[in-house]
């Protein structure tokens, strides 16, 4: 399967827009009250691994938008 250029910069801008947005998020939710109570709350330890997840989704889908990229490039 060939993406068209226009589809590869949008995945590519996907994965770093999670990047951007995702670390922000998890400082926010660090400095919830929240989210220790002498420890981790389960709040926390939800909005971490969502937090993960969505990075490394980010990141897979940015990996295939550069790749898409650069063999568009090439053809």
């Amino acid at each position: 399967m060939t993406l068209s250029r226009r589809s590869a910069l949008f995945l590519l801008a996907f994965g770093v827009w999670s990047w951007v947005i995702w670390p922000m998020f998890l400082r926010n939710i660090w400095a919830d009250p929240r989210s220790f109570a002498p420890g981790p709350t389960a709040f926390f330890v939800v909005h971490a691994l969502l937090t993960a997840a969505s990075l490394a989704f980010g990141t897979i889908i940015g990996v295939i938008g550069w790749r898409a990229w650069v063999t568009r490039r090439r053809s």
